[in-house]
């Protein structure tokens, strides 16, 4: 070894293990810690230690009277089924928009893009106005459709609605970075092989996106268990018909019942966290290629 390249040599030194990889990684993990505790965990522990304040029995017997309580089970029911229907059917339009959005050359795609935005936006309040006139008995949409003999407004169909626009952006912002970044080699490599555009689509395309459109519908799923505001004006609030259960939350504090309402939001965040963990299992599931992943 050369004389001048032995001293270089020398000099460099192993940093420490115990020492950060990145400048200021543990100033940055603890203000991320602290962060998560201060407006997440605490208050999602105060809310599940409501119920047991007054001993293990109360909360037991709370938990026994709320499963003989007819309309805490109704509001439950049409919150959760009502996420459930609109998520579901968020997937359809949200893929095609992404689509448009991912590798259509439309006019006015930076408009359609911006408006896809809106949502998120707009006050919960101005939406569910806005769908209630839109959609009541003597809106532009809801009058042609009650001369059908088809309402919107004040039923389930209704909330649906409400939920499925505030659902959209997740679903388009969840699947449009997947079909940018999707290589086309192999659209091309299925078309030389004589395959149709369905096939392509239903065979290569569709299977990429699996994890992408289960987390779509995850998010777009939570976003609707505990919605309110867009919901409420729309909805008609009918006790065991289209009472939600967040706006019961809220006829219960009104009533002094603490207890009750915690326990309807202990219940909405333990499905809540049930539904999320198991499509994020089922995703990791699929993107390793387990059955019906394909990929």
């Amino acid at each position: 070894m050369p004389d001048d390249v032995a001293p270089m040599t020398a000099r460099v030194r192993i940093a420490p293990r115990g020492r950060d990889g990145l400048p200021g990684l543990r100033v940055g993990l603890s203000l991320t810690l602290a962060w998560l505790g201060a407006l997440v965990v605490l208050p999602l522990a105060a809310l599940l230690a409501r119920p047991w304040a007054e001993g293990i029995g109360s909360g037991l017997a709370a938990f026994g009277h709320m499963l003989h309580d007819g309309r805490m089970l109704a509001a439950l029911r049409v919150s959760f089924v009502s996420a459930l229907v609109a998520a579901a059917a968020d997937l359809p339009p949200g893929v095609v928009i992404a689509w448009a959005l991912a590798r259509g050359d439309i006019p006015g795609r930076r408009v359609i893009d911006a408006l896809i935005e809106l949502p998120f936006a707009l006050p919960t309040a101005v939406v569910g106005i806005t769908m209630a006139t839109l959609y009541g008995p003597h809106g532009w949409i809801g009058g042609p459709l009650a001369r059908l003999g088809l309402k919107v407004a004040f039923t389930p169909a209704g909330i649906v609605v409400a939920l499925m626009f505030v659902g959209l952006p997740f679903v388009v912002r969840t699947v449009a970075p997947v079909l940018r970044a999707l290589p086309r080699e192999a659209e091309e490599a299925a078309r030389t092989l004589g395959a149709t555009r369905a096939q392509v689509i239903a065979r290569v395309i569709v299977p990429a996106l699996y994890p992408a459109l289960l987390t779509a519908f995850a998010m777009a799923f939570a976003r609707g268990v505990g919605e309110y505001g867009s919901v409420i004006f729309i909805a008609g609030n009918q006790p065991y018909h289209t009472e939600i259960a967040p706006l019961l939350i809220v006829i219960r504090l009104q009533e002094y019942d603490t207890r009750g309402a915690s326990l309807i939001g202990v219940v909405l965040v333990a499905v809540a966290l049930a539904s999320l963990g198991g499509i994020a299992w089922l995703r990791r599931r699929v993107a390793r290629g387990g059955p019906g992943g394909g990929v």
